[in-house]
């Protein structure tokens, strides 16, 4: 079946809605609960976005691709294995699905004003990852943070990358092997940087946590969680080009995530 431009659109931004909904629910909701062990709830965020790409591949992914993330879509490209018009569209749908979705994980927490003070003061804004200074609790340096950010992003679209071609043995099971990347992804580095390993994750908090309390810290580290992915999705997409299979796979669909 042939996807009109539109629905390939709609399909990004109700992806990423998926998965931002899943991680940043994840991160808020559970504030509720008093004393909840720190360990237990970087699992349990880990679990929430690894589960939802999962989800969101498995519904998305014949329409749109389920890139789900800016870095994913790069990575594509760079690969040859997607058309240039589509990126910035695609971009654009993700980054509205993923502000749609904080603001909806918002509006739950509105309903229980212990919740609500936290999520519209610092927890949004610890869901939108950082580096030490400018007011983050984060502790590690802009360039160690850097380093972790091409490194995960590098791991992820590589997974989606080799696993989504057509003469990949494991591609009808890309969703799962992308979920479980993501999940890996988020435990190793949620307790470094937050974990972002895609732009959308990042930008989405950082713009509602800078509105609703207008704490600036997020949204002024932004830039590495931008500039940082797309470098390791480049990389990635370069090794996807060079261990290229000598028919090539131009035209396999791009089933991502993020």
């Amino acid at each position: 079946m042939t996807w009109s431009a539109g629905q390939k659109y709609l399909g990004e931004f109700l992806g990423t809605f998926v998965l931002l909904f899943s991680i940043t629910g994840g991160v808020i909701f559970t504030v509720g609960y008093g004393g909840f062990d720190p360990a237990a709830r970087v699992t349990l965020a880990s679990l929430s976005i690894g589960f939802g790409a999962i989800a969101a591949i498995y519904v998305f992914g014949d329409i749109s691709g389920a890139h789900i993330n800016p870095a994913v879509t790069i990575g594509f490209l760079v690969a040859g294995r997607f058309k240039a018009k589509d990126v910035v569209p695609y971009i654009v749908a993700q980054l509205a699905g993923a502000i749609v979705a904080v603001a909806a994980v918002a509006g739950v927490a509105y309903g229980y004003s212990g919740v609500w003070s936290i999520a519209t003061g610092s927890t949004v804004a610890l869901a939108a990852q950082g580096y030490s200074g400018n007011g983050s609790p984060y502790l590690y340096s802009v360039g160690s943070v850097f380093l972790l950010e091409v490194v995960i992003t590098f791991v992820l679209v590589l997974v989606v990358l080799f696993t989504t071609r057509t003469e990949s043995f494991a591609k009808n099971l890309a969703p799962i092997a992308i979920g479980l990347v993501i999940l890996m992804v988020n435990l190793v580095a949620i307790p470094a940087d937050g974990a972002s390993a895609n732009p959308a994750r990042s930008f989405a908090p950082a713009i509602l946590s800078a509105y609703f309390s207008g704490d600036q810290w997020a949204i002024q580290q932004d830039w590495i969680f931008w500039v940082a992915p797309i470098v390791g999705a480049i990389i990635a997409g370069v090794i996807d080009r060079v261990l290229r299979t000598p028919t090539g796979d131009p035209a396999a669909p791009a089933a991502g995530s993020a």
